[in-house]
């Protein structure tokens, strides 16, 4: 069987690093990067990192407007298609290279495998809600990762196609820790970090960047900590801090992105999780470390109804507030599988779950 793999942002290359060892042993993939993340500090830093082989092709696509983007990756995507002739496209997430994939193959008849499927935040004002669902209404083969996913699947219509794998995610994640646990990356002593003595920060989703008020509010929370927030900064994050009314403050050390490696060592040894991103909600999860996200709403509804995650929105009141009395209830159920999750993805696909629901969805079932 042969599958062409897209990914095109950073959480997708953590999922694919896991899915394709896997799917690789068995299988032939072409591993396609849209260069949605342009730069080596976005993308190819994290190919380092996970030991994945590099992608075959990259579309070279990079930054632009939610339809430039998309429409670039379509057109390039959809030559792939052609000239591979592939039995199946797997495609990670929400991002636009998710959504051009879906599009793309869709318009082939290539049967569609969507990873991290069934996720739903209900506010379409996210360009991310958007892309799932209709990634979701375009896949033959709908892995997702847990019986939240499922239940939306199954209010949509879609359950017939639907399995409960797990997340990939935390395939990755166990596998990082292994390797971490005899070879640190020695990125606290870089950065003169002592564990449980900062906070970890990432912003990035455009809700919070792209509107300065919010941005701001986010800002001078960090700022009124009182304590070292290590924060990672997205190149477009940058320039938008750049121009925010609300400076940066002495304890607010903002550093370039980091490998993967380097950054579950910062996740595991820092105090505390501030962030707007929905693998870091589970990566603190995993880790045992209390997550706060910035976000009015989230997919990882199970890491909140655990104890472990709070959400706070972007109003800096709130975020302070949070930072200096969420405290985790103790307990720590198992959430999102059991480690396994790629094998159960690439099983699936191997004994062809995504041609029976091409069949379905011709036949209008």
């Amino acid at each position: 069987m042969k599958v062409v793999t897209v990914v095109g942002a950073r959480p997708q290359f953590i999922k694919a690093a896991a899915v394709s060892r896997e799917l690789r042993q068995r299988h032939q993939e072409v591993l396609v990067h849209t260069g949605q993340h342009y730069d080596y500090e976005m993308s190819g830093i994290f190919f380092d990192g996970l030991e994945m082989s590099p992608p075959e092709l990259n579309l070279g696509v990079g930054s632009g407007s939610h339809a430039a983007q998309t429409g670039a990756m379509l057109k390039g995507i959809e030559s792939v298609l052609l000239a591979e002739k592939p039995d199946c496209l797997l495609i990670y997430g929400d991002t636009n290279s998710t959504l051009a994939g879906a599009l793309a193959a869709a318009k082939l008849s290539v049967p569609v495998a969507h990873v991290e499927a069934g996720l739903r935040s209900f506010n379409r004002r996210m360009p991310e809600e958007i892309n799932r669902i209709v990634a979701d209404r375009l896949s033959q083969l709908l892995l997702c990762p847990s019986e939240t996913a499922m239940q939306n699947l199954a209010a949509e219509g879609q359950a017939g196609h639907a399995h409960l794998v797990g997340d990939v995610m935390l395939d990755v994640i166990e596998w990082a820790k292994q390797r971490l646990s005899s070879t640190p990356t020695g990125i606290l002593a870089k950065l003169g970090l002592a564990e449980r003595q900062y906070v970890l920060a990432t912003v990035h989703r455009s809700e919070n960047t792209d509107d300065l008020a919010r941005l701001n509010q986010i800002l001078a929370a960090f700022n009124a900590l009182g304590e070292t927030v290590v924060f990672p900064v997205h190149p477009r994050t940058r320039k938008l801090i750049d121009t925010a009314a609300s400076k940066v403050a002495s304890n607010v050390r903002l550093i370039e992105p980091v490998g993967y490696m380097q950054m579950v060592e910062l996740s595991s040894a820092a105090r505390q999780i501030l962030t707007d991103s929905g693998g870091l909600q589970k990566e603190a999860y995993w880790l045992g470390v209390p997550c706060i996200t910035m976000r009015d709403e989230t997919e990882w509804v199970e890491t909140v109804a655990a104890g472990w995650n709070t959400l706070v929105g972007a109003d800096s009141q709130r975020i302070l507030e949070a930072s200096r009395t969420f405290r985790p209830n103790g307990t720590h159920p198992s959430l999102y599988g059991d480690g396994f999750a790629a094998r159960k993805c690439v099983s699936l696909l191997g004994n062809g779950a995504h041609v029976e629901g091409q069949e379905r969805a011709e036949k209008g079932n």
